[in-house]
C-alpha cells in the first residue's frame, strides 16, 4: 500500500491520556507492513483552556475536538486521535471515522480516600465528577451524597482527591488503566446502576473523507465489534441530545452477530429514570440505536430532557 506522504501526522491533545492514545495509534500504524513514518502534533483545545467551570454550563460543544478537527480539515495533520466519547455525533463535512479501536473497560470507577465503596460513603460525603450523566446516576443511587464539579486531567483529579478536596471521585476506568493508575481504583461501579457514557473506553481515529491513502492505513486498525456497538450508542445519543449535553448512559455489546444495546435517561436529581434495551443484527446498529431512543422518549425521556434543556437555557 502506498501513501501520498512520506509520513503520517497525528493530531491530538497534549494531555497525558490523549498522548497515550496518540502513541498507541502510532505504535499500531508503525506495526503495519511498509507503513510510513508517524509523528504526533500536539493541539490545544477549548476544553483544555476552560478549567474553572463545569463544561456542562458552557454554551457550545466539541470542546476537546474542534481545534483538532480544524487542523485535519486544513491539512495540518493527516489523522486525528480522540476519545470517541468526546467526538460529536455529527461530524464536520469532509471528515469521517477511519477506525474505532478495540474498546477498553467501559465502566466508571470510584476512587476514595479511605478505601470505601460508594455504598459505604457517609451521608454528605463529597464526590467529585464532571459529568451530568454521572451526577444523575449517582444521585439516583445515593441521593444523600454531595456531588461536586471536578475538572482537570486524570492525574490532576487524583491529586485533588489526595489533597482532601473530595472524599471520592468518579472517573472512566479506561483512562485510569491506560495511565497505569489501576492501583488507585477502589471500586468498579456496576453497570446495573451506572451505565457508561456513549462510546466510553473507545479510541476514534478520524480522517478526511478524500484522503484515501491515509484512510487505507487507518482502516486496518478498525475493530468491527467496537465500531458496531458504538455506532448504535452514537445513533441513540444523536436522537436524544438535541444539541445539548444530556445525562444519558448507554452500552452496546456484540455476540455472535447480534448487537445488544442498553440505555438510560435520568433526571439530574436521580428521581426519574427511563431505561430500555434493544437487540438486532450488527448491520442494523444505527437503526437499533434510533429505535431505542424513540422508545425512551415516548416513555417519558422527552419530559426529562426538556426539563434539563430549559434549565440550561436559563443558565446561559
Amino acid at each position: 500500500m502506498s501513501t501520498g506522504s512520506a509520513r503520517l501526522r497525528i493530531g491530538a491533545r497534549a494531555s497525558r491520556l490523549a498522548l497515550w492514545q496518540a502513541d498507541h495509534v502510532a505504535r499500531l500504524l508503525r506495526g503495519l507492513a511498509e507503513a510510513p513514518s508517524v509523528e504526533i502534533v500536539r493541539i490545544k483545545t477549548e476544553g483544555d483552556r476552560i478549567r474553572d467551570v463545569a463544561l456542562s454550563t458552557v454554551e457550545g460543544r466539541a470542546f476537546f475536538t474542534k481545534e483538532i478537527e480544524q487542523a485535519l480539515l486544513e491539512d495540518r495533520v493527516d489523522l486525528a486521535v480522540h476519545s470517541l466519547k468526546d467526538l460529536a455525533t455529527r461530524m464536520p463535512a469532509g471528515l469521517e471515522l477511519g477506525a474505532v479501536l478495540e474498546r477498553e473497560d467501559p465502566r466508571d470507577v470510584l476512587l476514595s480516600r479511605q478505601g470505601k465503596r460508594l455504598e459505604e460513603l457517609a451521608p454528605g460525603a463529597r464526590v467529585g465528577t464532571s459529568s451530568l450523566r454521572r451526577r444523575a446516576l449517582l444521585a439516583r443511587w445515593r441521593p444523600d451524597l454531595k456531588l461536586v464539579d471536578l475538572r482537570g486531567n486524570v492525574p490532576t483529579r487524583i491529586r485533588k482527591l489526595g489533597q482532601g478536596q473530595f472524599d471520592a471521585i468518579v472517573l472512566a476506568a479506561a483512562g485510569v488503566k491506560r495511565l497505569d493508575l489501576e492501583d488507585e481504583i477502589t471500586q468498579y461501579l456496576p453497570l446495573e446502576r451506572v451505565l457508561p457514557a456513549v462510546s466510553q473506553g473507545a479510541i476514534a481515529v478520524q480522517v478526511r473523507t478524500d484522503d484515501e491513502p491515509t484512510g487505507g492505513w487507518v482502516g486496518q486498525l478498525d475493530h468491527a465489534p467496537t465500531r458496531f456497538a458504538t455506532a448504535a450508542e452514537r445513533s441513540l445519543l444523536r436522537r436524544l441530545e438535541g444539541g445539548c449535553q444530556v445525562p444519558v448512559g448507554a452500552l452496546g455489546s456484540v455476540l455472535d452477530g447480534t448487537l445488544n444495546l442498553r440505555a438510560v435517561v435520568c433526571s439530574l436529581d436521580g428521581r426519574r429514570a427511563i431505561e430500555g434495551r434493544r437487540s438486532g443484527p450488527v448491520g442494523q446498529a444505527g437503526s437499533i440505536g434510533l429505535s431505542l431512543a424513540e422508545e425512551l422518549l415516548e416513555r417519558g425521556g422527552d419530559a426529562i430532557l426538556e426539563e434539563i434543556r430549559a434549565g440550561q437555557r436559563e443558565a446561559s
